[in-house]
């Protein structure tokens, strides 16, 4: 299994290819399990393939939601109707991520610790949460964790996924994560290094499957 590529789009390419071929039949989906990969370009963002279809403008006006930190979903399911799902009696979701780094100032304090101890392994956003499995009857975040490292002077990230979508969840999920990359970096006034992805469990629904690129 490939490990390492240059891009988003790359690895999407791969592991679109892969699924098809080598993926488990799993709940309406073929999927990957414990799959972790290298993006060594992560500022290259933009997925390629034609038949993906793919919207910078949408992903951009993701991650601006995530910044703005407003659990509400009535603005971002007019464009991606697939938050009205999700969403609970205030139109509410727990997939905000921006919603949720800001909890408790957790992305705040990793800027903090990565200032003052550049060699801490404490560098760590915390999104699902077992212990608030309760409030997540209509929305689940697909994210554990994110943890930024700081080696040989530039700041490199892992994202750790319990669930992962190739199709929409990793086209729009790297875009953002990567530019959560380049913002602690640029906190830092260092330059990125490596994102690491890793999904418990990776994977195409059917609908997807048979996309020919």
């Amino acid at each position: 299994m490939k490990t390492h590529f240059n891009n988003a789009n790359e690895a999407f390419e791969y592991f679109w290819h892969v699924i098809n071929q080598e993926g488990v039949v799993y709940d309406n989906t073929k999927a990957l399990f414990n799959i972790g990969f290298y993006l060594q370009n992560p500022k290259e963002r933009s997925i390629h393939v034609e038949s993906r279809g793919w919207s910078n403008k949408y992903a951009e006006r993701e991650w601006q939601w995530y910044m703005s930190g407003n659990p509400s979903a009535e603005e971002i399911s007019k464009h991606a109707p697939i938050w009205k799902n999700m969403m609970d009696d205030n139109g509410h979701v727990r997939s905000n991520y921006g919603w949720q780094w800001k909890r408790n100032d957790q992305l705040v304090k990793v800027i903090d610790i990565l200032k003052k101890f550049p060699e801490t392994r404490k560098a760590t956003v915390s999104i699902y949460d077992g212990k608030e499995i309760d409030t997540y009857f209509k929305d689940t975040p697909c994210t554990y964790s994110i943890q930024f490292t700081i080696i040989n002077n530039k700041l490199n990230m892992s994202v750790f996924m319990r669930s992962n979508d190739l199709w929409y969840g990793f086209c729009n999920d790297q875009y953002c994560f990567s530019k959560l990359q380049e913002l602690v970096s640029n906190e830092l006034n260092i330059e990125m290094g490596w994102y690491y992805h890793f999904a418990h469990n990776i994977h195409l629904y059917e609908e997807h499957l048979q996309n020919k690129f």
